[in-house]
């Protein structure tokens, strides 16, 4: 063994160990204090200077025993998510990058890449994920399923206080694990590093378009999850056809650029918001619209941005004017429920209200659409309503306003959406991973350590035991 192991040392001939000196720091391996003790006790890792290369953490761990094993966790949500955190090919990447790191995949029938191509790709596949100390997913982790004292990375769904996910993270803190959430990975300036809004985008703006081609009879475009891939989706855009109407996009986030892109991938034409307002076209156009167009100070003051994001309830509707221009609307932005609606629900019957169409991407029940009162799904993905009524009815008739509200939009490209989202997990997040968490973009997205809720997230312990 021990002859092995100086072959392979006298292997890595291009690095070198440097000497300790007082400039050197000390430190216990990745995760010693977190996620067990992953390394003999007592003994330390030490970080050279910058500019020193050093060995592979290989060369800290024993041949046949990873420093750290990573899991990818089955999916529990009904209908079945079947996004993955890491592709078969990003696993293997990430394997042959970092010689101490192990990811071992737990077997699922529903996922949008297969038990065998995850086995093809060099990974274990297992029915347990008791021998690791970090775990991926994507949804929420049935409390039952909590392994005890693991490391979690997924969407909680918990910081603002969901109270379906309250029993998960009492089961969390019970059972002394560490939960870090995907939606708190945040930069210095705290902008989200990762997520799948940019797909919910893409696909949402497909919806629109399919609701376009039904309404006014013009074209059948396959729903998303039919075609598989987003090369699929573009393909049928060639021969497209559009009618002559007018579309508002609300949202310049990763869900407004994903649609946005997606709508000039269709051929469809940008014009500013006041154009939008001010012009006929005998062709389809899009406008997209921000805050400052949605939205104004109460008291007729100018819009003011700060003021709006530190008080949505300082402001009233200003989309009154696109809704009587606009015959689509597809909404893309982030809503505070302490802002107002884009429309009340009274405005419909209004004979000047043209909006026929919504692909309301953000899906907020009762929130900035006060149509959306339900989430759909891929398999009956529209909500129809009568103008003069309010009341529901059969989807795309000629007096109807038709809405598409499917709550998770990316599972219908989930291989796509799989590869943009691991492709940051890997650049951003596992080598963060790999170097401990004493770094701040792990710790400001870490909302319980061994069971105890951090400083930043102390709300949330006052509402468990509440």
């Amino acid at each position: 063994m021990w002859l092995v192991l100086f072959m392979f040392i006298i292997g890595q001939g291009k690095y070198k160990r440097q000497a300790f000196t007082d400039e050197t720091k000390c430190r216990r391996p990745p995760f010693f204090h977190v996620f067990g003790n992953t390394w003999p006790p007592g003994e330390t890792q030490c970080k050279p200077k910058p500019s020193t290369l050093t060995l592979p953490i290989s060369y800290f761990c024993a041949l046949s025993t990873p420093c750290m094993k990573i899991g990818l966790l089955r999916e529990y949500k009904v209908p079945a998510d079947v996004r993955v955190a890491l592709s078969p090919k990003q696993c293997q990447r990430l394997m042959d990058q970092w010689p101490g790191l192990q990811v071992v995949v737990e077997s699922y029938g529903d996922r949008c890449y297969s038990d065998l191509e995850y086995e093809q790709a060099g990974v274990d596949v297992c029915d347990d994920l008791d021998e690791c100390q970090v775990l991926l997913g994507i949804k929420e982790v049935p409390p039952e399923r909590i392994i005890p004292g693991k490391a979690y990375l997924i969407f909680s769904h918990t910081t603002k206080l969901q109270a379906h996910n309250k029993t998960m993270l009492q089961a969390f803190v019970d059972k002394h694990n560490t939960l870090m959430d995907y939606e708190l990975l945040t930069n210095e300036q705290g902008q989200r590093l990762i997520g799948f809004g940019k797909w919910a985008g893409i696909v949402g703006a497909h919806y629109a378009l399919c609701m376009i081609g039904k309404k006014w009879e013009a074209f059948d475009l396959p729903s998303p999850h039919k075609l598989g891939s987003f090369d699929a989706l573009v393909q049928h855009y060639e021969q497209l056809r559009l009618p002559p109407i007018k579309i508002a996009l609300t949202g310049t986030g990763r869900v407004g650029q994903g649609a946005h892109q997606l709508l000039h991938l269709a051929g469809i034409k940008e014009v500013s918001p006041d154009d939008l307002l001010a012009n006929e076209y005998d062709h389809c156009v899009f406008a997209t619209l921000h805050s400052s167009h949605l939205y104004t100070l109460k008291g007729g003051s100018p819009f003011d941005r700060t003021l709006f994001h530190r008080d949505p309830s300082s402001t009233l509707s200003a989309f009154a004017p696109y809704a009587r221009v606009a015959h689509v609307l597809i909404n893309g932005m982030f809503w505070d429920y302490r802002a107002p609606r884009l429309f009340e629900l009274a405005e419909m019957s209004d004979p000047r209200f043209s909006i026929r169409l919504i692909a309301d991407i953000t899906c907020d029940v009762n929130g900035s659409v006060p149509l959306t009162t339900r989430q759909t799904s891929s398999l009956e993905p529209y909500l129809a309503y009568d103008i003069a009524s309010g009341k529901p009815t059969i989807p795309f008739g000629a007096e109807s306003i038709d809405v598409m509200a499917i709550g998770n939009l990316p599972n219908e490209l989930p291989r796509d959406a799989s590869q943009d989202f691991g492709q940051i997990i890997c650049d951003e997040v596992i080598p963060r991973l790999m170097q401990g968490m004493d770094n701040p973009l792990l710790e400001r997205a870490t909302i319980c350590t061994n069971g105890q809720i951090t400083p930043d997230y102390s709300g949330l312990a006052r509402w468990i035991n509440s």
